[in-house]
């Protein structure tokens, strides 16, 4: 093979893996690019709907914006197919369907990519069923009185908002949060290291004062 067409495929390759590689890492990092506000308008774009999906979710049922969402979906695809349908036919030109390309689009999942993402989430789940284990029986009596108290305070949180609420108020902190946090970042995180410090502390004390027996048990 010609050295020059050689040297330009392997170019050629090691350019299309960059590109893809490039992409990869795009598609890795839009959630943060996202919720950092790199490109405002997809940014608000994905805020406004979020939150217009919340909202509705808090004021229906969610076999009812289910049953509206595509709803609205079959709305606009019917009407355009039927458009296109008129104008072809006025036209007399053979362009075909409309949604031609997006039906021969293969969508299906790789058995490989399932598996992967099954995997690591079986990972994940083993691990939360491990912690909840040990939690829940006591293994560290500390940890678990932390658990207790975290508890405790869910249940007036409860008692104020509902999950819808609290999932608005996330989806309003998942996009502020991010932003304030990078424009003031040495100060937020001065304060975090005091308030880490405190705990740490007062955590010192209260183990301080545990019974022998517990203090044993944790030694152990």
């Amino acid at each position: 093979m010609d050295p020059v067409n050689q040297s330009a495929q392997i170019s050629s390759s090691q350019g299309i893996a960059d590109g893809q590689n490039s992409a990869a890492k795009e598609s890795k990092l839009s959630v943060k690019d996202l919720i950092h506000w790199r490109d405002p308008k997809k940014s608000g774009v994905v805020f406004g709907l979020s939150m217009l999906l919340l909202l509705s979710l808090a004021a229906f049922s969610v076999i009812s914006v289910v049953s509206y969402l595509l709803l609205a979906l079959l709305c606009v695809t019917i009407t355009f197919r039927i458009y296109k349908s008129v104008v072809q036919a006025v036209q007399k030109s053979s362009e075909g369907h409309p949604f031609k390309t997006l039906i021969e689009k293969d969508i299906s999942v790789p058995p490989e990519t399932f598996r992967k993402h099954v995997d690591t989430s079986l990972t994940y789940i083993n691990r939360a069923l491990k912690q909840m284990s040990r939690l829940f029986l006591v293994e560290d009596l500390v940890d678990s009185l932390k658990l207790a108290v975290v508890m405790w305070l869910l249940t007036y949180v409860g008692a104020v908002f509902n999950g819808i609420t609290i999932l608005i108020l996330a989806d309003i902190l998942l996009f502020a949060v991010p932003p304030i946090y990078e424009k003031n970042k040495t100060q937020i995180d001065h304060y975090i290291d005091l308030v880490r410090t405190q705990v740490n502390t007062t955590l010192a004390k209260l183990q301080e004062k545990l019974p022998g027996a517990v203090k044993r048990a944790k030694a152990e």
